[in-house]
């Protein structure tokens, strides 16, 4: 009898390899003791021939799979090292593979030889004790003590060590305690101690600020753990105050980026000659025609972020797990460009580059994290074109070898944080010196020719304008000198652009033009605004909409309602800014709140679906709803809360908890939220005072009921409550002495303490920050009429 592949049955045996990524193509991945390279053709006629020969029982093996929810668990990179060596080889020794580790003679790399550092005054001794590495330094209470380092953090271009404590007898080995990381921190490069200041702090820190390093600021489960092991649980113990940490890799491992592999590892090893037609490999699909799998999967350790899920494994949808953060006037300029630390893709998704789909793995090696081509060619690569079209002084318009004439430094100029770590912006942006006359913000060029100004600064600042970033700090905070040298040298960048490209110079709208303009308090600013949400992908990235989204609702203008419902109606609008579509309801009627919001709840986005219930609450509009609809959103709190409840270990989580049941009516819940507040960080603000408020009410209605007495003591303990809080808000105060929401906090407490000349004072510099908040400038009225009574 003679045997013939159908055409259709030939399609169908192709559908194998192109919709589920494994079949034929990956047989000779299966057959490894071959090492010939088959083509494709060649692949097929193996599968016609195996057809032939077991007939259906190719389709029954196929069919045979995982069940759809199945879960794959961690197995470790040991699992891993047999089938991918290469990629293992690569992967050994990059900064992923050393981001962590225990503190050995080999990964070790500062002078620990009985050596001294000076700092503030306190002569600290690094020396060994046996085979401990031994910080002689200041404690929690003052003291100077011996701590010893147990872990090293990072590898390049710095290295930072820390210190465990909190251990308890019962917990296990692989367990890990409360760990902190000390501020002496070893320049890799330059082989010598410095002291890794807080920005803008000059002065020594106390053992009770949060930023000394023994401060919940400098604390590896709040700031660090997350992003620099693999499979790490923080396991916080809010009853106890403790940690018992955990991971299934100390550094970044292959897990953390192609999610667990048990089960990559059970198909990779069984008799089939198919992977799973459900969950094909068995681990997160990182390459296809779709950037955003890959993105989203480097994006949780490489954004500044807010945390909604913990349980992100590569693979999953970054919303549901984390909320990027905005271009926030502290983190980034009007325009985009990096000013704190961002972690790259926030500015990434500004780019044309992201918008044209490239993706990291296209300059990046996945494994060894290494540029893939050196130089220029790592863009040329891409950027081909005419022949030297791009790599030629025609181009860049500088000598060739000179730092003018490589791509990053014109397009991705870099910004030092952690004092030794320069960090390239990657909004991959044309430098607009046009943009720095108008608006005041940085451009690469004048980043490079600042210098040359250096005669209209003082001779006592000069010593300290190291870079470019030295310049505009001090730019910002008040040197006029070296702000007239940086004007100048923008004019001057902007005059050579003109020259070099004459009637051909582009000079397109940015967003930066609305953002600047707004924040300035321009008379055409809210319609400018306005106009940059209704922007189209192509001319605006979806973080600056955002961006003009939430601060036109943070500033009260009605008009952004109407566009925020239409937003929302649109699915494929950016979720980032669907998000901030959300939030601008929080200045909306209880009805329009309602009406735009409920929907939200059974969107598909996490974030979407915790950002309308904190709304609806926050806001107030929950108190209109009916109890069906009260019960849709109770429901969806309980995500909030776990959100919240990921930073368990933070004042701010409890607090921001205890507001929320405020204003559903559960008060009680409410304050053991805040009390829980101040017993995880004692010298926070915010918890006593709101605290006091609540207080306040719950007495006026005992009153009411009759019960004289006990109001009198719930009465008695809201005033002690903001006594106890005074000293901590004038502390911000003067640590923050031009934000003006602290300003105008502390002015509150000084009326409610009875201090009315002082409290008046403090208002009114809240007004002369930001006079354009109506709130502050209505306290200070009242409070004059008050006075002249």
């Amino acid at each position: 009898m003679e045997h013939r592949l159908s055409a259709a049955r030939v399609r169908f045996l192709a559908t194998f390899d192109r919709k589920f990524q494994r079949a034929f193509a990956t047989i000779p991945t299966r057959l490894r003791m071959t090492q010939t390279k088959l083509t494709r053709s060649k692949i097929l006629a193996i599968a016609a021939v195996v057809v032939l020969v077991v007939g259906g029982g190719v389709l029954a093996d196929y069919w045979s799979a995982r069940p759809v929810d199945a879960v794959a668990t961690f197995v470790g990179r040991s699992s891993c090292l047999d089938c991918h060596q290469d990629q293992a080889e690569k992967f050994a020794h990059s900064h992923h593979d050393l981001a962590m580790d225990i503190a050995t003679d080999q990964t070790v790399l500062g002078d620990f030889d009985d050596v001294t550092f000076e700092h503030d005054g306190l002569t600290n001794r690094m020396f060994r004790n046996g085979e401990k590495f031994m910080v002689h330094t200041e404690g929690p209470d003052g003291r100077m003590q011996d701590f010893q380092v147990k872990y090293v953090f990072g590898v390049d271009p710095l290295q930072q060590y820390m210190v465990e404590f909190d251990r308890t007898p019962d917990m296990k080995p692989g367990e890990i305690g409360r760990l902190q990381v000390l501020r002496i921190s070893w320049d890799v490069h330059g082989k010598k101690w410095f002291y890794l200041r807080p920005p803008d702090v000059s002065d020594k820190l106390e053992p009770s600020d949060p930023l000394h390093w023994t401060g919940i600021a400098q604390r590896w489960q709040t700031m660090c753990a997350d992003c620099h092991s693999t499979n790490l649980k923080t396991n916080f113990n809010v009853a106890t105050n403790r940690y018992h940490t955990t991971y299934s890799e100390i550094d970044v491992s292959c897990e953390a980026c192609h999610g667990p592999g048990s089960m990559h590892v059970e198909l990779a090893n069984a008799k089939s000659l198919f992977w799973d037609r459900h969950h094909g490999y068995g681990l997160a699909k990182l390459k296809g025609d779709d950037i955003e799998p890959q993105l989203q999967t480097c994006a949780p350790c490489h954004s500044r972020r807010g945390l909604i899920d913990p349980m992100f494994t590569a693979g999953r949808l970054f919303t549901d797990h984390y909320n990027l953060e905005l271009l926030n006037p502290d983190t980034y300029y009007p325009d985009g460009q990096i000013k704190d630390e961002v972690y790259v893709y926030g500015s990434f998704t500004q780019s044309k580059m992201y918008h044209k789909g490239i993706r990291c793995t296209d300059c990046h090696d996945p494994h060894s994290l290494q540029l893939k081509h050196p130089g220029n060619e790592t863009c040329t690569s891409c950027h081909q074109h005419s022949a030297g079209k791009y790599d030629v002084p025609s181009h860049h318009h500088h000598a060739p070898g000179t730092p003018g004439s490589m791509c990053v430094d014109c397009h991705m100029p870099h910004r030092t944080y952690m004092d030794v770590d320069p960090r390239r912006d990657h909004s991959l942006r044309i430098p607009r010196p046009d943009l720095s006359v108008k608006l005041g913000t940085p451009n690469a060029c004048s980043g490079c020719h600042v210098n040359d100004q250096m005669n209209m600064v003082e001779q006592e600042t000069r010593a300290k304008l190291n870079d470019y970033q030295s310049w505009l700090d001090a730019a910002e905070n008040g040197n006029e000198s070296v702000q007239a040298a940086i004007t100048t040298t923008d004019q001057w960048c902007d005059d050579a652009c003109a020259k070099w490209y004459g009637a051909d110079r582009k000079t397109p709208y940015h967003f930066a033009e609305a953002i600047a303009a707004f924040r300035r308090g321009e008379a055409d600013a809210v319609q400018r605004m306005l106009s940059l949400v209704s922007m189209p992908e192509d001319a605006a990235p979806g973080i600056a909409r955002a961006t003009a989204l939430a601060e036109l609702g943070q500033h009260n203008v009605s008009d952004t309602i109407q566009l925020a419902a239409t937003i929302l109606k649109d699915q494929d609008e950016p979720t980032i800014v669907r998000a901030a579509a959300v939030g601008v309801f929080a200045i909306a009627t209880p009805n329009a709140t309602k009406r735009a919001l409920l929907p939200m709840l059974d969107d598909p986005i996490r974030l979407i679906r915790n950002e309308a219930a904190r709304v609806l609450v926050s806001s107030g509009a929950y108190q209109e709803l009916n109890p069906s609809e009260k019960t849709r959103v109770d429901l969806s709190l309980r995500s909030v809360h776990d959100a919240l409840m990921a930073a368990s270990d933070r004042a701010g989580a409890h607090m921001a908890w205890a507001m929320l049941c405020e204003q559903q009516g559960r008060a009680s819940e409410a304050i053991e939220a805040y009390e829980t507040a101040m017993r995880l960080e004692p010298m926070t603000t915010g918890p006593r005072t709101n605290l006091a408020s609540l207080l306040d009410r719950i007495a006026e209605e005992q009153r009411q009921q009759g019960q004289t007495a006990t109001a009198m003591k719930s009465l008695a303990r809201a005033q002690a409550l903001r006594d106890e809080e005074l000293p901590f808000l004038k502390r911000d105060a003067l640590l923050a002495p031009d934000n003006a929401d602290v300003q105008y906090r502390y002015g509150l407490a000084l009326y409610l303490h009875g201090d009315e000349t002082e409290a008046l004072a403090q208002l009114e510099k809240a007004v002369e920050l930001q006079p354009e908040v109506e709130l502050f400038q209505t306290a200070v009225r009242l409070l004059k009429e008050k006075l002249a009574q």
